[in-house]
């Protein structure tokens, strides 16, 4: 069995994520699927100029990982150049953006902390703790993602739920650490 894929920082996502040969519909034409992170591959090394050890730092993936994710993305790029298919930028195992932003339910504040430190204690403005992440960080569904179960791609956090499977009105919530039968509110 493999070895499950780790995630991929890539800066945002596209603006436009399909592109094809004009006056053909995209109906009838073959689609390639380039994912987020072969996209974020060629924005560093070819758009920004990156060599692809700085490259590879910047997505927290080893050197021979990016080396094969451009060359993956290269080859997807010429075919749909080359054999006017349409090209559908999507998913991937990646993690959006360097930082998580947050909400406050007491003062409305939003604020933003660095991904890998752990939650915030308190909101910078109010000092509460009734805080949450905002509704834009709350996961993307963007591919699969070792770290949070079935991708959320805005964040990988250690917790899973997974919803459904009873009959008696109640739901199970699982996490890393236990299961939890919950009563109907």
């Amino acid at each position: 069995m493999p070895r499950p894929c780790k995630c991929r920082f890539v800066s945002a996502t596209p603006r436009a994520t399909l592109f094809k040969p004009a006056g053909v519909p995209a109906r009838m034409l073959e689609p390639v699927a380039l994912r987020l992170d072969e996209l974020e591959a060629l924005r560093l090394a070819d758009w920004d100029g990156l060599y692809q050890e700085a490259a590879a730092e910047q997505m927290q993936i080893s050197r021979p990982t990016f080396a094969r994710l451009i060359e993956v993305a290269r080859r997807k790029v010429a075919d749909v150049l080359l054999h006017g298919k349409v090209l559908v930028i999507q998913g991937g195992p990646v993690m959006i953006g360097n930082e998580r932003a947050f909400e406050c339910a007491a003062c409305g504040q939003r604020f933003q902390a660095p991904r890998g430190t752990g939650r915030p204690a308190e909101c910078p403005a109010c000092h509460g703790r009734n805080f949450c992440r905002a509704p834009q960080e709350r996961g993307q569904g963007l591919g699969r993602c070792r770290r949070r179960g079935q991708g959320a791609a805005a964040g990988c956090g250690n917790r899973r739920r997974f919803r459904g499977g009873r009959t008696d009105g109640r739901t199970t919530t699982t996490t890393a650490q236990s299961n939890v039968a919950k009563e109907p509110s």
